[in-house]
């Protein structure tokens, strides 16, 4: 599920990369609702949500690591590594912030609301939630229609070219 999801994501910041790469020089102003209907697609879509453990598993990592060097201070670093992740955990907004300037560099206002609007409708809530089994789902068939076709493909070549060699061959009776 994660995979599809993260394939998503380098296809859309793929093509976000080539748009910033084309466009002008002259940095683009974004109008605050611009901007409004990218944040409003961002969270539409769930585009940063692979990012909420992050900073979970950074605190637990770390707990683990100063642990591991100072067993006697279990408690302290605890405490210390959970107020400071509660104090790092702001932090969040400048992810959206700079998920949404993304977006709106590369979708116009108008496809933003449009993204939103669909994204919040039953058949893009579904998507959002189902869409990882199905796209799980088309790359096995994928990989199976992958193999069928090499395979096919090996074997028709492998039968040319063992009647070509077989036509090629003098006669049993011929070499003498």
């Amino acid at each position: 599920m994660n995979m599809a999801k993260r394939a998503r994501h380098v296809a859309l910041a793929a093509a976000m990369a080539f748009s910033v790469l084309s466009m002008s020089a002259v940095a683009q102003e974004i109008s605050d609702s611009h901007l409004k209907a990218a944040r409003q697609a961002v969270s539409a879509i769930n585009a940063t949500s692979d990012y909420d453990v992050v900073l979970p598993q950074a605190a637990q990592n770390l707990k683990a690591q100063l642990i591991q060097q100072s067993p006697n201070m279990v408690e302290l670093i605890n405490q210390t590594v959970d107020e400071k992740a509660i104090e790092l955990a702001s932090r969040r907004a400048d992810l959206e912030q700079e998920a949404a300037l993304a977006y709106a560099r590369v979708f116009s206002e108008e496809h933003l609301n449009a993204i939103a609007e669909f994204y919040n409708s039953e058949a893009g809530k579904k998507l959002v939630a189902d869409g990882p089994i199905v796209i799980r789902e088309v790359a096995k068939a994928g990989e199976i229609w992958r193999r069928g076709i090499v395979r096919d493909l090996s074997n028709a070549v492998g039968e040319t070219l063992d009647a070509a060699a077989n036509s090629q061959a003098p006669a049993n009776g011929d070499s003498q």
